[in-house]
């Protein structure tokens, strides 16, 4: 073995931190953003059509590309994904071809990114209906471990419980306001179909 950061060591991070931050300080295009967090990277594009936008990110991910090879890394087109989000009503092209290592990498809908899932239009209704259904098998198993003559006890729930909130809360910055904007429009509606 000749290169590696092993998982769990002392200075993996600090090395990999000195390797990494010269793909950060890459020369980018004034479109780009690219964003990392430990080995995952978000390479966010803003331009005025589809068409651009993925000729400006097939010459950045061709600069990634070098990148790679110079240091020894390889990026795994299976695991990467395009993910175009636009609110755009006009009739467009919104499949994408971004090639890495020579290969297409699929187009999704949505993506995790940190525990959160990121969908196209930003709603982030996938990701609070994720979490809603791990907050009702959350609030099933205390309802399960708490009984009056056995179980766990107080203390124990309290830390279940309140580890369980924070989980929830992981966020929450970035999708509140998708719920605020949620139960918004459903008052309105709820309103409007009163008025009828």
């Amino acid at each position: 073995m000749t290169k590696g950061c092993p998982q769990g060591s002392c200075c993996g991070p600090g090395y990999w931190n000195i390797q990494y931050n010269s793909l950060l300080t890459l020369r980018y295009t004034k479109h780009t953003k690219v964003i990392a967090f430990a080995d995952d990277v978000v390479i966010m594009i803003k331009a005025d059509s589809i068409r651009e936008a993925e000729n400006i990110t097939n010459v950045e991910v061709s600069k990634i590309s070098k990148w790679a090879v110079n240091n020894k890394i390889r990026f795994n087109e299976h695991k990467s994904k395009v993910m175009l989000l636009t609110r755009r009503k006009r009739k467009e092209r919104q499949e994408t071809d971004i090639y890495l290592n020579n290969k297409t990498l699929t187009q999704v809908q949505s993506m995790k990114y940190l525990g959160i899932i990121f969908d196209y239009k930003l709603t982030f209704k996938e990701y609070i209906n994720y979490m809603g259904e791990k907050c009702t098998i959350l609030i099933f198993i205390l309802s399960k471990s708490a009984k009056f003559y056995w179980g766990l006890g107080h203390t124990a729930l309290k830390t279940i419980y309140t580890g369980g909130i924070l989980h929830l809360l992981y966020g929450a910055s970035i999708w509140e306001n998708a719920i605020y904007k949620a139960s918004h429009k459903a008052k309105l509606t709820r309103v409007q179909t009163y008025k009828h």
